[in-house]
């Protein structure tokens, strides 16, 4: 029997997410059957749970690849940059993510199971945020005078607040000033004396 390459096998992981993410974001997860998924994918049942145990690792795998996607633009250029392009829809698949997201947002609010399934892996996007905010504060480029820690919760519920206006459909062409103020917000001024 020939081998599968694992080129091969990538690919047909990235299908499947792929495919998943636009099934969870249109349907939600309960309405993500395995019919949908089938036809969202088109790929069978079989081929999508080899890749995945059940439904909940498949959502759980989608939700953490979401999560590494930030975590590397948070590396990169900051938390503020992924709401940048979540406005400018430069992230992938930037509708089907905020439903994905939306989703993650309702199961932890009311699976506690799934919460304590995702707090194992929800943990490196906050990491990455608080190491570019330490970067940043070793440059001297972050007000000093607030903890990483709220720094880092400050920024992650303005995310949270973005994701909630964009999924309710509201207009959105606004909102980069908001987001240069949230920006400013967290900078450090220099040479600026205290009125």
């Amino acid at each position: 029997m020939p081998r599968v390459s694992q080129d091969h096998l990538d690919a047909r992981r990235r299908q499947i997410l792929d495919g998943a993410r636009v099934c969870f974001g249109r349907y939600g997860y309960e309405g993500a059957t395995v019919r949908r998924l089938e036809e969202a994918t088109q790929l069978s049942r079989g081929a999508i749970f080899h890749h995945f145990r059940d439904k909940e690792s498949l959502f759980l795998a989608l939700a953490e690849d979401d999560a590494a996607r930030m975590a590397d633009v948070v590396a990169q250029q900051g938390l503020v940059q992924v709401m940048r392009d979540l406005l400018a829809g430069r992230s992938q698949h930037p509708a089907d993510w905020l439903g994905t997201r939306l989703e993650v947002s309702r199961r932890l609010r009311t699976d506690p199971e799934f919460r304590a399934r995702w707090a194992e892996r929800s943990e490196q996007l906050t990491t990455a945020t608080r190491k570019r905010l330490s970067w940043q504060r070793q440059a001297g480029n972050l007000r000093d005078d607030i903890s990483i820690d709220v720094l880092a919760a400050y920024l992650e519920l303005v995310l949270e607040g973005l994701v909630s206006h964009l999924s309710m459909g509201l207009p959105a062409d606004d909102l980069e000033p908001v987001l240069d103020l949230v920006e400013e917000s967290v900078r450090r001024h220099r040479g600026l004396g205290r009125a």
